[in-house]
């Protein structure tokens, strides 16, 4: 039942829960709720679109494995609290929240519209807020529970993603300031910042885009982008036991970019090997 993912973590880990991935129809959220699956979760994936959540669902369906799915506008605070209600109605229960769903478009600063500001900041930061807020509130006061949101390489600026970075800066002070908030109720929250992942996210952007990244591969100290189980299983850590005295922490998942400066080249040396759990 749970050996269609190959993950690094215990096959009845998360025995009994139930944990909640926002996003999970494709890319990061689809690869973290097959780890969660492959460890015996209860998952629910919830998006905006239908076509991406039935996917995914039937892709379950296929391995023996019933994951739900649920239609849900993060921005939409009627929505978000009609989600989680249907969540503990149908389950009784939620152990864990991953705040993956987001999106941008890339565009220099002084030609974003404000309505592109805004799209951009309530699709990352505002749906982050109401999610927990909305979790928080519903169970995990009186239960306790874990959160991880999933943001972005910010810490240096995000050039010609600006709307972006100033969302995930507001996602990363928020996981820091309900870390501390929700502390008395049992209640974790931590985040994971990816650099460039292998994702069908990647798809979303222009070709010469993606060169361009591609290229600059050679500056990262791992030299290669990760992949999105590496996020994943990241992710599938801060909610798991073995996390538990981690709270307001953003673990940057980047393979040392934001360590290194840029005034020395790298020397030539091999990519590091890639962990991809989709490879029994």
């Amino acid at each position: 039942m749970n050996n269609f993912y190959n993950s690094v973590f215990r096959r009845d880990l998360f025995k009994g829960k139930v944990i909640l991935v926002t996003g999970g129809g494709s890319g990061i959220g689809r690869c973290t709720a097959f780890d969660l699956a492959s460890c015996s979760a209860q998952v629910v994936i919830s998006g905006r679109n239908q076509e991406k959540l039935d996917k995914t669902c039937e892709e379950f369906k296929a391995q023996g494995v019933h994951v739900y799915g649920q239609i849900c506008d993060i921005r939409d605070e009627d929505q978000v609290e009609e989600l989680v209600s249907d969540i503990l109605l149908k389950y009784g229960r939620m152990d864990g929240l991953v705040n993956n769903a987001g999106g941008q478009f890339p565009s220099p600063l002084e030609k974003i519209s404000k309505n592109g500001w805004e799209a951009v900041i309530r699709n990352n930061l505002t749906g982050t807020f109401l999610m927990s807020k909305e979790v928080c509130n519903q169970y995990f006061i009186n239960n306790g529970g874990a959160i991880v949101n999933v943001l972005a390489d910010f810490r240096n600026g995000m050039p010609f993603m600006g709307h972006s970075g100033a969302a995930r800066a507001g996602v990363d002070n928020f996981t820091k300031t309900s870390a501390i908030e929700w502390a008395k109720y049992g209640i974790r929250v931590n985040s994971v910042a990816p650099g460039i992942v292998e994702s069908s996210g990647l798809s979303h952007y222009e070709p010469r885009v993606i060169e361009t990244a591609r290229k600059n591969a050679v500056k990262i100290p791992l030299k290669r982008f990760s992949s999105e189980s590496e996020i994943a299983a990241a992710i599938v850590f801060l909610l798991s036991p073995a996390a538990s005295y981690i709270t307001g922490a953003t673990i940057n998942i980047d393979g040392g970019l934001s360590l290194r400066g840029h005034t020395l080249p790298l020397e030539d040396y091999r990519p590091s090997e890639v962990f991809d759990g989709f490879k029994i």
